[in-house]
C-alpha cells in the first residue's frame, strides 16, 4: 500500500522540473555561446592585465557567497545561537545576492568575449562549465524565490548550489592565479 500524496504534489513536481530545465537551458546556451564564440583575446574591461582585478572581483564574490549562505542559515534558523533574525537580514541577504550577481556581470562578460568556453585543460574546462552553470543556478533561485507551493528544501538547494559553484570558480580563478598559477591540491 502506498501513501496519498500531498494535494499539489504533482504540480510541484512540474513547476521544479520546468525551473531546473530552464536552468539547464541558460547553462547550456552560454556554453554554446562560449564555444561558438572567437575569443578575442585583446579584449578587456579590466586594462592591460586583467587577471588581478578580476582575482579581486571573484574574492570579493566568494566572500559574499559566505554571507549570502550566513544569512541564509540565520533566517531559516539553522545557524546555533544566533536567535531570530533581525527584520534587517532578508533585506541584507537580497542586497549581498545582488551585488554578487553584479559584480560576477563584467567578469562573465569579460571572459566570455576574451576567451569563449575553453576546455584546453582541466582547471580552464571546470571553470568554463561553472562560470555557465552559475547564470543557470541563478536563474533557477530567482525563479524559486517567486514560485508558491514548491518544496521547502528547493530554495536553499539553489542556493547551495549557488554558493558551492561561485567557490569553484573562485578556486579555479582567483586562487590560482594568488597561487603563482597552481591550483592547490586539497
Amino acid at each position: 500500500m502506498t501513501a496519498p500524496r500531498a494535494p499539489g504534489a504533482g504540480a510541484a513536481g512540474w513547476r521544479l522540473a520546468g525551473i531546473g530545465l530552464l536552468a539547464v537551458g541558460v547553462a547550456a546556451a552560454i556554453y554554446t555561446a562560449g564555444r561558438l564564440h572567437q575569443p578575442d583575446y585583446s579584449f578587456s574591461l579590466f586594462g592591460t592585465d586583467p587577471v588581478p582585478p578580476k582575482s579581486l572581483l571573484a574574492t570579493i564574490m566568494l566572500g559574499l557567497a559566505v554571507v549570502q549562505v550566513l544569512l541564509a542559515l540565520w533566517m531559516y534558523r539553522k545557524l546555533p545561537l544566533a536567535g531570530r533574525p533581525p527584520r534587517p537580514v532578508p533585506v541584507t541577504h537580497r542586497v549581498t545576492g545582488f551585488a554578487l550577481v553584479a559584480l560576477s556581470v563584467p567578469v562573465a562578460v569579460h571572459c566570455l568575449i576574451a576567451y569563449g568556453v575553453q576546455l584546453t585543460s582541466p582547471r580552464v574546462a571546470v571553470h568554463s562549465i561553472a562560470g555557465c552553470f552559475f547564470y543557470g543556478a541563478f536563474t533557477a533561485k530567482v525563479l524559486l524565490v517567486h514560485s508558491r507551493r514548491l518544496p521547502g528544501w528547493a530554495l536553499p538547494a539553489a542556493g547551495g548550489i549557488l554558493a558551492v559553484i561561485a567557490g569553484v570558480l573562485w578556486y579555479t580563478s582567483a586562487l590560482w592565479y594568488d597561487n603563482g598559477y597552481q591550483l592547490p591540491h586539497l
